[in-house]
């Protein structure tokens, strides 16, 4: 189900000079921020979870899954190079767990591991703040890289409407509006930070078994379908 050449080429496609750029410019932003707020404020545990609750998990990591997990083949069928992907023999979900792994692996890296520096950097980790939105970022790259995956695979306008949904749905109204809050990654991966720290600053719409069981229901449905909407695209191309 792992092709080290796939992943390879998913690496260097994501991992290139520009694109490396944006994927580190919004964790760079929340260091600094914190810096700043650790500065002015002094370490506030409340100050921290709004932070990385609003800035870290609402808005940076929602926007790096978009970049990463659209990136991870959106470009390739964008330009058509996935025709050459597609000709060797290797079978169509593997490539799309391959790119999944590279999509979730580099979504960790650029949002769970800042988050925890940003964290340490607020308040010292106090009351497990910055481990529990760690752990949030975690599962949430999980989710989002799936999604997202899955959205580069059916449109050729994937980045749009992932920023879209990053900025509009799980910023704005999967915090403000508390119908929407039940339908978000953001909220789901919350459930499982307030389990973590077992109080009051960090909490969710959700309990933590509903949570639990719709990021790896959405994960898996993604998963699935975008390797199916792979092999009909492989079947058009033949035809």
């Amino acid at each position: 189900m792992y092709d080290p050449t796939v992943a390879r080429l998913t690496y260097r496609a994501l991992l290139g000079r520009r694109r490396a750029l944006i994927l580190g410019a919004l964790p760079l932003l929340l260091i600094a921020i914190s810096v700043v707020v650790r500065g002015l404020a002094g370490a506030d545990d409340q100050t921290a979870a709004d932070l990385l609750g609003g800035l870290g998990l609402a808005t940076m990591v929602p926007i790096i899954g978009v970049i990463a997990g659209t990136g991870a083949i959106g470009p390739e069928i964008d330009d058509g190079s996935v025709v050459y992907l597609l000709s060797k023999p290797i079978k169509r979900p593997t490539i799309i767990f391959t790119k999944l792994i590279v999509a979730i692996a580099v979504t960790m890296v650029f949002s769970a591991l800042p988050t925890l520096i940003a964290g340490f950097i607020l308040n010292g980790n106090g009351q497990q703040i910055a481990v529990a939105y760690t752990v949030a970022a975690l599962v949430a790259s999980i989710a989002y890289a799936a999604l997202f995956l899955l959205l580069g695979t059916v449109s050729r306008h994937a980045v749009v409407f992932g920023l879209v949904y990053a900025l509009v749905w799980e910023a704005l109204f999967g915090s403000l509006v508390p119908g929407a809050r039940t339908l978000s990654v953001q909220q789901w991966s919350l459930a499982v930070a307030h389990k973590v720290t077992g109080g009051d600053l960090v909490t969710s719409d959700v309990s933590l078994t509903t949570g639990t069981v719709l990021l790896v229901v959405v994960t898996v449905l993604a998963t699935w379908y975008a390797g199916q909407k792979l092999r009909s695209l492989t079947l058009a191309g033949e035809e």
